[in-house]
């Protein structure tokens, strides 16, 4: 027996797409936020864990609403901040680094979230 398709299941997919789209340049800026708030030599645990969690929920779900380069790069700036969280100190210039590529990604991100390739 076949299965019946919901049918307001695309429309309602379509509207997550556009409601996920119109959300970005928010999260860019929340990132954007963190990131001005952030001391590297004397990180916030707070902050710390404000990042992580950003960037999981990006990864998580960009690549549903079609921005899968969007969520590639955000599961990596997140497995990296991970590895910076599993160590009791963490030199400054190890976050200076991390850093770096954070502004970079939320700097792509800006300028065309939904691109298939990230530089």
């Amino acid at each position: 027996m076949a299965t019946l398709i919901d049918q307001d299941f695309f429309a309602r997919l379509n509207e997550l797409n556009v409601k996920f789209a119109a959300s970005v340049p928010a999260t860019m800026g929340r990132l954007r936020d963190v990131r001005v708030r952030f001391a590297p030599d004397s990180p916030d645990k707070a902050l710390v864990g404000e990042l992580h969690q950003m960037l999981h929920t990006i990864a998580g779900s960009a690549a549903t609403f079609g921005f899968r380069v969007l969520g590639q790069q955000a599961r990596q700036l997140e497995q990296r901040l991970r590895v910076l969280m599993a160590f009791d100190t963490v030199q400054a210039q190890d976050w200076e680094n991390w850093m770096v590529c954070l502004d970079e990604y939320v700097a792509w991100a800006e300028t065309n979230p939904k691109a298939d390739q990230y530089p």
